[in-house]
């Protein structure tokens, strides 16, 4: 990892970082009806059928690019901090990552994360595309965002999924668990062949928050979960942080993020 001990550039100070992610600000309803959803549908069934339809990755081909330039048409509904298109998100996580001196990898992960938000372009609605993730199969934590939605899912009625460990085994590592289905997990398999392991893991579980924030399902984990769970912190603040409402000016940064893809994807993505 980086040595940089000094405040990441391009991110929110400390004090108002208390404004990031407070879902109980004004106008917030769309984020409660959105989570309000994803914690219905959400079961471990719906994600095992999620997974056998999109990961054979049989839908098209496309370039890297034109899977970004689609983000720029849309706007997550589960995100409270800011209403920008999806591709100025991902230009302020990666400079703000690239200001602070990290390896160009970290780079273009923080340029990519959200790539797989090209389900939504699949006709799949955003409470199945975006939003924190958290496990299937097993007891919900009461540190998810919005837990009193889980009441209406069907598997917190389930005892075979109504216990801590579910269908799981004590720290049978995350690899082995089935999360939420969403962006996160379906662009994971996408590019893990290309990335390292430290990408893998931002990518698949930036979204865990009640896992890298809060604590919770460690008895889930194993000691490669364990190991990995320092990068996912370490990316989390500039995914989080870095979202402001002036987007970066596409057409200056465009050529170096060429470049980068290039460097460590295929010209053309089988989604």
């Amino acid at each position: 990892m980086s040595n940089t001990q000094s405040t990441p550039q391009g991110l929110a100070d400390e004090p108002s970082r208390a404004a990031y992610r407070d879902y109980t600000q004004p106008g917030i309803d769309r984020v409660r009806e959105f989570y309000r959803n994803n914690h219905t549908y959400q079961t471990l069934d719906f994600v095992l059928a999620k997974k056998n339809k999109w990961l054979p990755f049989q839908q098209r081909q496309m370039t890297p690019w034109e899977g970004l330039d689609y983000l720029n048409t849309l706007v997550d509904e589960s995100d409270p901090d800011i209403n920008l298109p999806q591709i100025s998100h991902l230009l302020q996580t990666a400079e703000a990552i690239r200001a602070d001196g990290h390896p160009d990898w970290f780079v273009l992960t923080g340029f990519v994360h959200d790539l797989g938000k090209v389900l939504c372009l699949f006709g799949e609605p955003q409470w199945a595309v975006v939003g924190d993730t958290f496990p299937v199969g097993c007891r919900h934590s009461h540190q998810i965002v919005y837990p009193e939605f889980f009441a209406a899912n069907p598997d917190s009625q389930d005892k075979r999924y109504d216990s801590e460990l579910g269908i799981y085994s004590a720290r049978c590592g995350l690899d082995q668990v089935h999360m939420s289905w969403g962006h996160d997990e379906y662009l994971y398999h996408l590019l893990k062949n290309y990335l390292p392991e430290p990408a893998q893991y931002m990518i698949r579980y930036h979204s865990f928050y009640a896992w890298h924030k809060e604590g919770q399902y460690r008895h889930l984990t194993d000691a490669r979960d364990d190991a990995n769970l320092a990068w996912v912190q370490k990316f989390n603040p500039y995914d989080l942080y870095s979202k402001n409402p002036n987007p970066p000016v596409m057409a200056e940064l465009k050529p170096y993020y060429e470049d980068l893809l290039a460097k460590y994807l295929p010209a053309t993505l089988k989604l």
